[in-house]
């Protein structure tokens, strides 16, 4: 009978225990943030080329191989289709079919596998009336599917155009420079004119530079003002921000440090922090112009300043890849005006923030004392994640994918970690939360051996009673 109450004990604590797995093993991704490396450079030098991002790859596309005085494509055109696609995993490039009309400064744009090439440069010609020369532009949009390496050619550009932007906001293609604006539909393929940017303009020799943040389009590029009580102009890196939602623009703080040749990148918030990135050339500073790396904030409104990439260069293009970012081709120069060359670099950026652990919160259980066994597991993440679990009295991590019930907790005290890990194996932990359970006596525990003493009891019983006669 001993043995019979024994296995009842024992087969009730099983039961009543929270179950552990086993815990798995994690290693931090040490990265240093807010440097960069050197990559495996293209296979062919290039400016004013297009970069995208598909399925993890980098497509770098088009561009214009002259050297010379800057900007020597306008003299020696050059202009290219070169296509290349980079794997950030193997840091290998592949060449890939060609765009079908070469040029250079063209908007770029991914959605879907494919890559939209609209506009651009595609030749030069001499003014009759200055004999100067000047680019030839094209509202050519052409498309490269990346899954059958071939292109078709789409419903072009309402106007002819160069160095415009293009971005994707939910499934439309917008397209802008400062005096117009347009999205354009894949499906349809049509165009529709959007709010074009308001005053003051870029100066004549600016190029917008612009990312996504959520669904707006940070644009950011140099303007001057004359001031006539010194007789001199004073500039600025101005921001204005596009609402594609409410199709309407608004402002932001001026960047610290005019740019010129940039471009821009932002990231999403998942392995660094949500922040646009504006790198180039620092405006006005002679005979060596160095770069600059400036970040832009838009919740907080505020910008700071990054490490600028080791290769002076402009007309460069950038990518974003897992919160990480290209700086790919370019032209090498050291001065605003002069001689300058096509480089194939390709430089990484690992950003501010980069590789931060997740941050987890623990709302429920609170520090306080609960009259029952189960008590729900109740936390926050501030950034998406690959795995969460939580470690009950020091036992093993059990995972979990949200909020969940902590069942058949004893009478005590407990001590509780939640954990959360992120794509780039960055583990955090929260605050180990201390709470107590106080289940009121009697509990389920001594039904068994209760009822199993009164059948004992009853069947001792009947045994002397037969004694007895």
């Amino acid at each position: 009978m001993r043995k019979t109450v024994a296995l009842l004990l024992i087969l009730f604590f099983l039961t009543a225990s929270c179950v552990m797995v086993a815990k798995p093993a994690f290693s931090s991704t040490d990265t240093a943030e807010d440097t960069w490396t050197k990559k495996a450079s293209m296979q062919q030098a290039r400016a004013g080329l297009g970069v995208a991002v598909v399925n993890g790859k980098i497509y770098a596309i088009g561009g214009s191989t002259a050297s010379g005085m800057y900007p020597p494509d306008i003299f020696a055109g050059g202009f290219v289709g070169t296509n290349e696609e980079y794997d950030p995993e193997t840091d290998t490039w592949t060449t890939k079919a060609s765009m079908p009309t070469p040029r250079a400064h063209f908007a770029i744009a991914a959605y879907q596998n494919k890559i939209y090439c609209i506009g651009g440069a595609v030749g030069f010609s001499v003014d009759e009336r200055t004999g100067f020369y000047k680019y030839v532009q094209s509202g050519v949009n052409e498309v490269y599917d990346t899954v059958t390496n071939t292109w078709e050619t789409r419903a072009p550009l309402p106007y002819v155009a160069m160095e415009c932007q293009a971005h994707v906001v939910n499934g439309k293609i917008y397209v802008m420079d400062w005096a117009y604006a347009y999205f354009y539909d894949p499906e349809n393929d049509s165009w529709a004119t959007k709010a074009r940017m308001p005053p003051p303009y870029p100066d004549w020799d600016s190029s917008l530079v612009s990312a996504v943040v959520d669904n707006k389009i940070v644009v950011t590029f140099d303007f001057s003002t004359f001031n006539s009580s010194t007789g001199f102009e004073s500039y600025e890196q101005k921001i204005l921000i596009y609402d594609t939602e409410t199709d309407s623009w608004s402002g932001g703080k001026s960047g610290p440090t005019v740019v010129k040749g940039g471009a821009a990148g932002a990231t999403a918030g998942v392995n660094a922090p949500q922040k646009v990135y504006v790198l180039g050339l620092e405006y006005g500073q002679f005979p060596v112009v160095p770069a600059t790396n400036q970040v832009y904030d838009l919740m907080a409104d505020a910008w700071e300043t990054a490490t600028a990439m080791p290769k002076l260069r402009r007309n460069f293009g950038v990518a974003v890849v897992d919160d990480v970012l290209y700086a790919i081709g370019g032209y090498f120069s050291t001065s605003r005006y002069g001689a300058v060359t096509p480089v194939a670099v390709n430089e990484q950026y690992t950003p501010i923030g980069y590789g931060v652990p997740p941050e987890i919160k623990v709302v429920s259980p609170a520090s306080q004392t609960y009259n029952e066994s189960s008590v729900s597991l109740v936390f926050t993440v501030n950034k998406p994640v690959s795995w969460m679990g939580y470690s009950l009295d020091g036992q093993d991590n059990v995972t979990v994918t949200g909020n969940a019930t902590l069942s058949g907790l004893t009478n005590g005290v407990h001590n509780l970690t939640l954990y959360a890990k992120d794509t780039f194996e960055n583990t955090g932990a929260s605050e180990t939360v201390s709470f107590s359970v106080e289940v009121p006596f009697p509990a389920t525990l001594v039904v068994a051996p209760v009822a199993t003493v009164a059948v004992v009891g009853a069947v001792l019983a009947i045994y002397f009673k037969k004694r007895k006669h």
